[in-house]
């Protein structure tokens, strides 16, 4: 995971805790608990295997080993492990896939300039 904080760690939600709301940081966050709502972040997203999300992803990487339920976009790559599973719709630059992995979404594989213009809210003009 890369370390986007001044200390070296990245930010936590332990497997005891419950969010309910919207995240935004510059920060790697890596969740072992519930999150309800959205997490905008310029860093990586790593969902732990008792993790969950029920809302909206954005975020550069991802890894995935509890449950996301929502809206997923990834500028970079999001990497799927085997007991993962997923939900919803993905955006995403690149998509790795461990064997075992529950994956049941809409997914739409775009460059890392496309994403950037969608969470942008800039169109792309001809």
């Amino acid at each position: 995971m890369k370390n986007n904080e001044s200390f070296g760690q990245p930010n936590r939600i332990e497997k005891s805790t419950k969010i309910t709301g919207e995240i935004n940081s510059e920060a790697d966050f890596r969740i072992d608990g519930t999150l309800e709502g959205t997490i905008v972040t310029t860093g990586k997203v790593v969902i732990g295997k008792e993790g969950l999300i029920n809302g909206t992803v954005q975020c550069t990487f991802a890894d995935i080993e509890g449950r996301l339920t929502g809206k997923i976009e990834v500028k970079e790559t999001l990497s799927l492990k085997s007991t993962s599973t997923i939900e919803g719709e993905v955006t995403i630059g690149k998509l790795i896939v461990e064997s075992g992995a529950m994956f049941n979404a809409k997914c739409t594989m775009k460059s890392a300039a496309d994403i950037k213009s969608i969470n942008g809210k800039r169109e792309k003009t001809a």
